[in-house]
């Protein structure tokens, strides 16, 4: 006799949360020390826009992705592909690519882009509600951020919305640093080692 035996085999995959936040907490605090004219130029801020800010957050959706997290993949995921394009921006704008394509840069394609990443990060905002305190925080930050970014870019108020996405973006790095902490510390020690805040339970109960 044949007996047939059907065995399921879970996988566990770690919470990635604290690498992607970690990369997005890296990449703002280098790209807004050039913002707040700490440093110069966007040479140096560019391999931290593509391994941090990209390949990590990247690594944390395709991760999330894993543990069926639809929050967290697609809000790592937007802002890996985010970090992408812009690098690829500035070294189109830096004249990387050949004179021919800086010569065509249009600011204001970029602008309209970020326009709609702030169209994506207020929904996202929506949803960060029932994540925790800090994720909410880092969230609103980004919506900041994407404000003053694009409102620069199309030269409307431009010293005040540059210092509003300046400040915004070190404000995300601390707050980001912070919930990476967090993210680790608590699941190493199996205990709530630095607290995030509960989620506001308006849509989730």
């Amino acid at each position: 006799m044949n007996i047939n035996e059907t065995q399921n085999v879970k996988i566990v995959n770690a919470d990635p949360s604290a690498l992607g936040l970690f990369g997005l907490a890296m990449v703002t605090l280098v790209a807004s020390s050039q913002k707040l004219g700490w440093t110069e130029g966007l040479s140096f801020v560019i391999p931290w826009a593509v391994f941090l800010g990209a390949f990590a957050q990247l690594f944390a959706c395709i991760n999330d992705s894993k543990r069926n997290n639809t929050f967290g993949t697609t809000a790592f995921g937007g802002y890996a592909f985010f970090w992408f394009a812009v690098a690829v921006s500035w070294l189109v704008k830096m004249g990387v690519f050949g004179q021919i394509l800086a010569s065509q840069v249009d600011t204001k394609q970029l602008g309209f882009a970020f326009v709609g990443y702030f169209i994506f990060t207020a929904f996202m905002t929506i949803g960060a509600l029932e994540t925790n305190k800090v994720l909410f925080i880092i969230f609103c930050l980004i919506d900041l951020l994407f404000i003053g970014l694009s409102l620069s870019t199309f030269g409307i108020i431009e010293e005040f919305s540059h210092k509003l996405a300046a400040y915004a973006e070190l404000l995300i790095a601390v707050f980001s640093f912070y919930g990476a902490a967090a993210s680790v510390l608590n699941a190493h020690f199996g205990k709530v080692f630095l607290p995030v805040g509960k989620p506001f339970g308006i849509f989730k109960k």
